[in-house]
């Protein structure tokens, strides 16, 4: 076990799927008042992530053979079923975005060829095989640190508090269950393969095209936002949101990666457990479902 991770023992416990409901019924399409890009920022979340969690849960899926540990063999079958759900509890807003006239099938059919395309299974079998299965560990589980981060930014953050409430639920739900389950996908990595040199090239890639889906799909759904009150000055409504807190801001690629990087860096090292339980006990939205 990694120096950094030496309470992960403690923090045990059964991750599984939860269901949730969520009512769409008055959601504005700008849900987050006088912030149109920085809604915009946050259905690039609702589009992309979910349809690379699809990906993630197939990769990972395909990593129980080779795992004979039973804690980490529960946790990624739990870790398959959370991402399942949290992609389908998302495919709200691509229906909530259609009936306000923004296009976002483009963007899903983008993503799909774009992550169906390169990170696939192809077909593959033997050695190489497990070599492209341990690539793509590699990736996720550095997608997963950025995503446990910003999970935790959404539970902390009181400055999005004026979100329209189910939006804020929504957001805070998903958010809870990456903090959750953020030692998954890389103690799966570190479990297959663990190579240090892999963990490095597939970070420096994978943080590289999340920066570049994050800029591209924001400025696609800005660019297609039919509001009247949409933003004339994008690029400074951006930066001025970040300034306000609304958006967690571009440079945490930066401020995230060293640390994902260090030798002795676990993920049970960063977030808190204990405020992602406490939030998915009273979500409103799990508690609809109840």
């Amino acid at each position: 076990m990694p120096s950094g991770a030496s309470s992960y023992a403690d923090q045990a416990h059964v991750i599984a799927a939860r269901n949730v409901h969520f009512d769409w019924e008055g959601v504005p399409l700008h849900y987050l008042p006088g912030e149109p890009v920085a809604t915009q920022f946050f259905n690039f979340m609702h589009l992309v992530l979910p349809e690379a969690e699809r990906v993630m849960a197939s990769t990972l899926a395909e990593s129980l053979p080779y795992i004979d540990d039973e804690r980490l063999h529960e946790e990624v079958v739990g870790f398959v079923g959370q991402e399942a759900m949290h992609a389908s509890s998302h495919e709200g807003v691509r229906d909530h975005l259609e009936r306000n006239g923004v296009p976002v099938q483009p963007v899903i059919d983008r993503m799909q060829f774009l992550l169906d395309g390169m990170l696939g299974d192809h077909g593959l079998t033997g050695r190489a095989k497990k070599e492209w299965l341990n690539e793509r560990l590699a990736m996720f589980a550095a997608m997963e640190h950025f995503t446990a981060f910003i999970g935790q930014w959404f539970l902390d953050n009181d400055r999005i508090d004026d979100m329209h409430p189910m939006m804020l639920d929504l957001i805070r739900w998903h958010g809870a269950e990456e903090v959750e389950h953020r030692s998954v996908v890389f103690d799966a990595f570190q479990y297959l393969d663990g190579s240090y040199a892999r963990r490095l090239r597939a970070a420096l890639f994978a943080s590289g095209m999340l920066l570049a889906l994050a800029v591209a799909t924001a400025g696609y759904l800005v660019r297609h936002d039919p509001a009247p009150g949409k933003s004339r000055h994008p690029v400074a409504n951006f930066f001025r949101a970040t300034w306000r807190g609304k958006l967690p801001g571009l440079t945490l690629f930066v401020t995230e990666l060293p640390k994902y990087l260090a030798p002795g860096f676990h993920p049970s090292t960063m977030g808190s457990l204990d405020a992602a339980l406490n939030y998915l006990a009273t979500s409103p939205a799990a508690r609809a479902a109840q």
